[in-house]
């Protein structure tokens, strides 16, 4: 007996000798091949979901969803990146509607994704960014509503310019041309509202000001749009700045051409929707090139590059493409996401995991049939946000970096003149220095410069094949003029006199006020008014207790 258990010990030893370096050089897998690399290369997930929400059928759409899908194609067949780990894009149409989208952005949160990339729509992002605060998955979104900027939405990240600098290029065409009224056009959501806000504090700045906000409900009828135009025809300024949606903002247009109001004298300009429209269509018909003559619009600036040039000639072969042609939009899908995958690599290299976790706040307790339970929170949500906004790297757009609030670094925009079939580069703007002939590249190599004397721009054919810059403003059809008091003297009448023409005045005086007033950037509706009988000199004494009664009057004499 006790020589069997003398070699039961034997035995159990020996098995514990053999086991434990057995379980050392296995790891935490099945693999040995894999025994000497770094721990953090067992966690990377096979696959991990990465959500789209995107109006499909929309000019914004159609040149998005391709770039998507080839960035995935690309990312998953570069094996020098991710590194076994790949990436699988679920695609939700949010079909321009909020409530649709916001729905579709709940759904897509139960599929446990680790980053959103979308929505197009500034409304639907204010509503999800919330939904993304809650359950931390990071939002890289094409909104480009300025107040989405706040840090109430900390997991919100924009992969294309701020309407913020757009509206400031806007206010430096304003001042460029010297116009100090502007009236704006747009659309009364959350990305026309908070846009032409800021375009009126960037004005303010200019010593220039928005003199009416023309806002249109969305999905507004034709006759809606119609009486707005009119109405606005019937102000002083005629600056118009239309900020709206590229898929029915020509509507605008074809609107203020039945009413006149595309011919000389009339400016318009418009952010980067139509830009975005016609860069993206196959080709224009002659009736809506047409209606655009003489506009200025706005580009997103995306610098000439190999990589830009290569992703052009393969675009007609990628899937799901409509047209021939692409919009800005398409190069920024393309890097967003580059720039997820580059930073999920990095993530994965400081040994980051991909967990989710219920979220308890959110447990069924009323029987609700929208099951949100289901839906979990991004453990490491924090940690890959923090990696996203760190990241630096040169992509289709330019480069891909982010400022302290979040914003996409050196914005910049081309300046467009629409003639003829087509349209042609005036100049280009940029946050670092201002408007310039010279493209932004070779400027950021120079320290920065926005002094007015550096503004310039090339010519602009204006609206009715105008080649003269347009006043900006014309005398109002109705309002209170200027009074003014005219001495009604005997002596010295070369300087003022009465007269039969027009005015009623004549004289010296006369025509250096005149003078004065056709070079003011604004209408000065004015009348004089004889005061006197022109028998004696009137007392200016008088004259003066007169104007002080009366604040419309003011004294015109030498």
């Amino acid at each position: 007996m006790d020589a069997y258990l003398q070699r039961k010990r034997v035995f159990l030893l020996l098995v514990s000798w053999i086991w434990v370096p057995l379980a050392v050089i296995g790891g935490t897998g099945n693999n040995t091949t894999n025994a000497t690399a770094p721990l953090s290369s067992f966690s990377r997930p096979k696959v991990v979901n990465v959500g789209a929400l995107f109006t499909a059928n929309s000019v914004i759409g159609r040149s998005a969803e391709p770039a998507l899908v080839a960035a995935i194609n690309d990312v998953n067949s570069d094996s020098s990146i991710l590194r076994g780990t790949k990436l699988n894009l679920i695609f939700q149409d949010t079909n321009c509607s909020g409530f649709v989208g916001t729905v579709d952005a709940l759904q897509l949160m139960e599929k446990e994704v680790i980053a959103a990339i979308g929505p197009q729509s500034s409304g639907i992002a204010h509503v999800i960014s919330h939904v993304m605060n809650e359950l931390q998955v990071p939002l890289l979104s094409f909104a480009t509503d300025p107040t989405l900027s706040s840090l109430q939405y900390s997991y919100f990240l924009r992969t294309v310019p701020n309407d913020h600098f757009q509206m400031y290029a806007i206010a430096d065409v304003v001042d460029y041309f010297g116009w100090k009224e502007v009236i704006a056009i747009f659309v009364d959501d959350d990305n026309g509202r908070n846009g032409i806000s800021v375009l009126g504090d960037a004005l303010a700045k200019k010593r220039a000001k928005l003199t009416y906000k023309a806002a249109f409900s969305p999905g507004a009828s034709s006759s809606e749009i119609d009486d707005l135009l009119v109405s606005v025809n019937l102000m002083e300024a005629r600056v118009f700045v239309v900020h709206v949606n590229p898929d029915t903002g020509l509507s605008i247009f074809s609107k203020a051409k039945n009413l006149g109001m595309m011919v000389g004298g009339y400016v318009w300009i418009t952010t980067d929707w139509l830009p975005s429209f016609l860069d993206s269509s196959d080709s224009v018909n002659p009736e809506t090139m047409d209606l655009i003559q003489g506009v200025v619009a706005l580009r997103h600036h995306t610098a000439d590059s190999d990589q830009k040039k290569k992703f052009a000639s393969r675009w007609k072969n990628l899937k799901n493409v409509e047209a021939s042609s692409f919009n800005s939009y398409a190069l920024y899908a393309y890097d967003t996401i580059w720039l997820l995958a580059r930073a999920l690599d990095l993530y994965f290299k400081d040994g980051g995991k991909v967990t989710f976790s219920d979220d308890h706040r959110l447990r069924d307790t009323n029987g609700s049939a929208l099951h949100l339970s289901s839906m979990q929170v991004f453990d490491q949500g924090q940690k890959l946000f923090q990696t996203l906004i760190g990241m630096n790297f040169t992509g289709l757009s330019g480069q891909i970096q982010f400022d302290s609030e979040k914003n996409l670094g050196h914005p910049a925009y081309d300046v467009l003149n629409i003639g003829g079939t087509g349209s042609r580069t005036v100049g280009y703007w940029s946050n670092y220095s201002g408007l310039s002939v010279v493209t932004p590249e070779i400027l950021y190599s120079k320290p920065p410069n926005t002094s007015t004397s550096t503004q310039h721009l090339y010519n602009v054919i204006w609206p009715g094949e105008m080649v003269t810059q347009p006043r900006g403003w014309v005398f109002p059809h109705n309002g209170k003029p200027l009074r003014i008091a005219v001495p009604y003297r005997v002596t010295f009448k070369e300087f003022v006199h009465k007269d039969k023409g027009p005015s009623g005045v004549k004289g010296y005086c006369i025509d250096v006020f005149e003078a004065a007033i056709d070079l003011l950037p604004y209408a000065v509706p004015h009348v004089y008014i004889l005061y006197g009988d022109g028998k004696r000199n009137p007392s200016f004494k008088n004259l003066v207790n007169d104007v002080v009664a009366n604040d419309t009057f003011c004294i015109l004499e030498i």
